[in-house]
């Protein structure tokens, strides 16, 4: 099965849709994302945008869900900002502005409003 991603006009992915590989393919046995393009487009509209997307992150980085943005530039999808303070780091990740503690034994989450992580759990 191949899967898709519709993006919004701000490039972020509004659904994924999964469509039998035999569309996409090429007459070579290869597949041919422009096929799959295509039949979506006729399905769903001319003015629809579409990218494939791999749940084996074989492609663009990762699997695409919903909320996710298309970067073009890069051919890639990131996920979407999980907090205001944080930014994207060179491998497309997004990073906390200071280091996850990575305590043996203990868990944090980030505490946004105090710009730091905190600790949730510990196990003896």
């Amino acid at each position: 099965m191949a899967h898709f991603a519709k993006l919004d006009d701000n490039n972020v992915v509004e659904t994924i849709v999964v469509i039998y590989n035999s569309i996409l393919d090429d007459g070579t046995e290869n597949e041919n994302e422009q096929q799959g393009i295509d039949y979506l487009k006729n399905i769903h509209g001319d003015d629809t945008v579409w990218k494939q997307t791999s749940f084996n992150n074989n492609i663009r980085k990762e699997y695409a869900g919903i909320g996710f943005t298309y970067d073009e530039v890069n051919d890639i999808f990131i996920r979407p900002k999980p907090y205001e303070s944080w930014t994207l780091n060179s491998d497309f990740e997004w990073e906390a502005p200071i280091a996850d503690p990575n305590t043996p034994n203990a868990e944090y989450i980030w505490d946004e409003e105090n710009s730091n992580w905190k600790l949730i759990n510990t196990a003896d």
